[in-house]
């Protein structure tokens, strides 16, 4: 053996003898016990052109448990993929077309959808080959996309079954809209950020004959054209004269409006003056109070966050000029515009400079997201989230830890209705066609002959494009709430238009354990589902874990998985999160390539708790290098004390009895000593820890117990005790035997320098096997005591 382990010189070549063993695949895998249950980890996917972050690092858990059930004789599989990750994916590619001046509208959504593809496959491999360099022992063979073929197949028949079942509804609907990005956002993907800006109040009605005025307060005077009441909570006291009035006439900046009063319960009397104007197109609570006072929904503000008065009719000079100035521009531009004009008419009666709220933003770029009403693709997730509680409470599904269960429930139990469409081109598109004929009112947006980009009814434009041309220069298709239309894979006839909408990237993750292993008739789907553990970090419980149970039980009747293992947090060696704007990102690469994959999967391990932040830092992997060292030097000691045969030969009827567990030791020709006796007492010990911690999830006590026995008392105490002993035949087979199970106990968690000591100690004869150790069976207790 070299003088000391250098990583470099073995990880490759290692893990390419692993693959092409076959120990990665359940068909080919060696020591497979096949009357045993399967064990089944999917690979929560990784976006398929990202690199590899510290997080995807944690993923070592799902390689200990996969290792570990592969020598426990179980038939083993962990199936990677890579998710297409819609938005971001776009995102990215967007950014991509800017540097080089152009831009989304440039392309029909065919043609952009194609580039995306191409820029994602020529930017995709990365990930798959980093997770190979950290040792992830999973089966490449299997390796899925999210839009495979298969993914697509089993997406739009869970959504024909959901819209026989009645769960998908078409609505009008208030939803988190992102001018900046084009798109939808969920209530689980935008953010709440505190902002400080002026908090206008307005005098909506003279009090006249009453005690007080109406006055609202708000920070969006911009939207006050298309007011359609203002709502007073009927327990205030202060305007209880007002009971009797049912509507007001506002003299606003662009003449009178009628305005009802409403009253409800729901108001807050203590913002502002206790009366709020109600916006039904432009804020989910007045979307919701205008929904049950039976108030208009008038949209201002267009797609692109502008504002639009195309459809307001001045009726004098002022208004005329008015509705100039304001239209076509920024939402923020017109809020300066209309506070200003409003000021200017004496009906801002107060402003506050400095008013602190949140503001809604998308997670992604921080822009300010934009309630709007449109016409959105929904599901019903009540009946949905029933069986999903259910599930949990029946401990079909466990989490580790525990608390997080009550979060489960918290979310499912306030569960709203899921809208699942997004208006990008990269992702699966909604499988929905319309007639021209039966939806005259059909707006689109296309590219015609000359590249030119047209919007308007398509009932009009056929006056002078062929819908062919349409067709194929088509962007984005808007379809009324009633729209008639066809659900089907391809197109139904020559008069029908696509949906232009994307699934949300959570619809297709969140059947990912149903995609990955082709449900419903594939072998794989009858032999691995369901799979046994779900591990991922706490932070995508709703995102994705919980809509994976629901959409399972939804399609099968079964969970996908049986625990949910919410791993660490992985942040810099303070405590704080990781952030390019900080500099305080660790990149794991960097970390294998300077001391090795074994010491930075220990080091992310060793003091982990789930649910729980992991501080990382270069010190921890490189003291865990040294570890390693110590493995190889205890290896290489031992290689050199079998060089001598006389000794060699002595140890091993010893090491054969110690093997087959024979006993008792004492009555053979090589008594053990006490500090041997000891050794192998402890030994047994250890394996039956690690094996307990394993099933229980311990993996921070799995990995420090291997550890301290190791390095104190094989190390430091046996051999430190044996130096001077003239019976060098059974300090031989003793360190032999108790060696070689440490390094199948801490195979699943240092595989690389585990499997490089034992193709070593193979070479040089101490073993009486070629076999590998990813596939040499899990130790068992022996009772080496009477």
């Amino acid at each position: 053996m070299d003088s000391t382990y250098n990583h470099k010189n073995h990880e490759a070549n290692i893990y390419k003898l692993w693959e092409e063993s076959g120990a990665f695949n359940p068909d080919t895998q060696k020591n497979v016990n096949s009357s045993k249950r399967p064990f089944t980890i999917l690979l929560p996917p990784p976006n398929a052109n990202a690199s590899l972050h510290a997080g995807h690092a944690m993923f070592v858990i799902e390689d200990i448990l996969i290792r570990w059930h592969r020598m426990m004789g179980d038939p083993t599989v962990w199936i990677p993929g890579t998710d297409h990750a819609g938005f971001e994916t776009q995102y990215v590619y967007e950014k991509h077309l800017s540097k080089a001046g152009k831009s989304r509208f440039q392309f029909d959504r065919q043609t952009l959808y194609n580039d995306i593809y191409q820029f994602v496959q020529d930017n995709s491999g990365t990930i798959f080959n980093q997770l190979k360099q950290l040792g992830f022992s999973c089966d490449w063979s299997r390796a899925t996309f999210m839009l495979d073929e298969k993914v697509i197949k089993v997406v739009y028949d869970t959504f024909q079954h959901m819209i026989d079942d009645g769960l998908i509804y078409r609505d009008n609907y208030i939803v988190n809209y992102s001018p900046k990005n084009g798109t939808t956002f969920s209530e689980l993907e935008v953010m709440h950020v505190e902002r400080i800006d002026p908090l206008y109040y307005i005098n909506i009605a003279d009090k006249g004959s009453h005690t007080h005025d109406l006055v609202v307060a708000t920070v969006r005077p911009e939207t006050i054209f298309y007011d359609e009441a203002i709502a007073i909570n009927p327990n205030d006291g202060r305007y209880n004269d007002w009971k009797d009035t049912t509507e007001v006439i506002f003299n606003g900046p662009l003449g009178s409006q009628q305005m009802r009063i409403i009253w409800d319960d729901s108001i807050d009397m203590e913002f502002g003056t206790g009366v709020m104007k109600v916006t039904p197109a432009h804020d989910a609570n007045d979307f919701a109070l205008g929904r049950k006072h039976n108030l208009r929904v008038r949209p201002l503000i267009d797609f692109f966050g502008k504002i639009d008065l195309s459809a307001f009719s001045p009726n004098s000079p002022t208004q005329t000029e008015r509705v100039q100035k304001y239209h076509g521009k920024k939402v923020a531009q017109v809020r300066k515009l209309v506070a200003a004009d409003m000021s200017a008419d004496g009906t801002i009666v107060k402003v506050d400079e400095t008013y602190t709220h949140n503001v809604t933003v998308d997670y992604k770029t921080g822009g300010d997201i934009e309630p709007m009403v449109m016409p959105n693709w929904f599901v019903k997730m009540k009946p949905l989230a029933q069986k999903g509680i259910a599930a949990a409470k029946n401990k079909d599904v466990t989490f580790v830890p525990s608390r997080f269960e009550t979060q489960y429930y918290q979310w499912l139990e306030n569960i709203r209705d899921w809208p699942i469409s997004r208006q990008i081109v990269w992702g699966i598109r909604i499988p929905v066609w319309y007639s021209i004929n039966e939806n005259p009112h059909l707006e689109v947006t296309f590219l015609d002959e000359n590249h030119e980009r047209v919007i308007g009814r398509v009932a009009d434009l056929l006056d002078q494009y062929e819908l062919n041309t349409i067709r194929a220069g088509l962007q984005t298709l808007r379809a009324p709430v009633d729209a008639v239309y066809r659900v089907s894979n391809e197109c139904p006839g020559d008069d029908y238009l696509p949906e232009t909408d994307t699934f949300d990237t959570w619809f297709s993750s969140g059947q990912w354990p149903l995609t990955t292993l082709g449900f419903p008739d594939s072998a794989d789907f009858k032999r691995f589902f369901p799979t046994q553990v779900l591990d991922t970090m706490w932070d995508i419980l709703f995102f994705w874990v919980a809509r994976m149970i629901m959409l399972s039980l939804y399609r099968t009747n079964t969970v996908p998985f049986e625990t949910v293992y919410l791993h660490s947090m992985v942040t810099d060696e303070k405590g704080a999160k990781m952030s390019k704007s900080k500099g305080n990102v660790i990149n794991p690469i960097d970390l294998t390539e300077k001391y090795g994959a074994d010491a930075l999967r220990i080091a992310l391990i060793a003091g982990s708790a789930p649910g729980n932040p992991i501080a990382l830092s270069e010190n921890k992997v490189k003291g865990y290098r040294n570890f390693a060292n110590k493995l190889w030097n205890i290896a290489r000691f031992i290689v050199l004390l079998s060089q001598n045969e006389e000794i060699r030969d002595k140890s091993y009827e010893l090491r054969k009895k110690l093997k087959e567990n024979s006993l008792p030791l004492t009555s053979y020709l090589l008594p053990l000593l006490p500090e041997d006796q000891q050794i192998l007492n402890e030994l047994n010990t250890l394996i039956e820890t690690s094996t307990s911690n394993l099933e229980h999830f311990r993996f921070s006590d799995y990995a420090q117990n291997l550890y301290d026995f190791i390095w104190n008392r094989v190390a430091s105490d046996y051999l430190e005790s044996t130096k001077g002993r003239e019976d060098k035949e059974v300090v031989l087979a003793v360190l032999i035997h108790v060696f070689s199970t440490c390094l199948k106990l801490l195979h699943p968690v240092m595989p690389f320098v585990t499997e490089a000591i034992w193709q070593e100690w193979s070479a040089a004869g101490i073993l009486e096997t070629e076999q590998l150790l990813i596939t040499i069976s899990w130790p068992n207790v022996k009772l080496h005591h009477q």
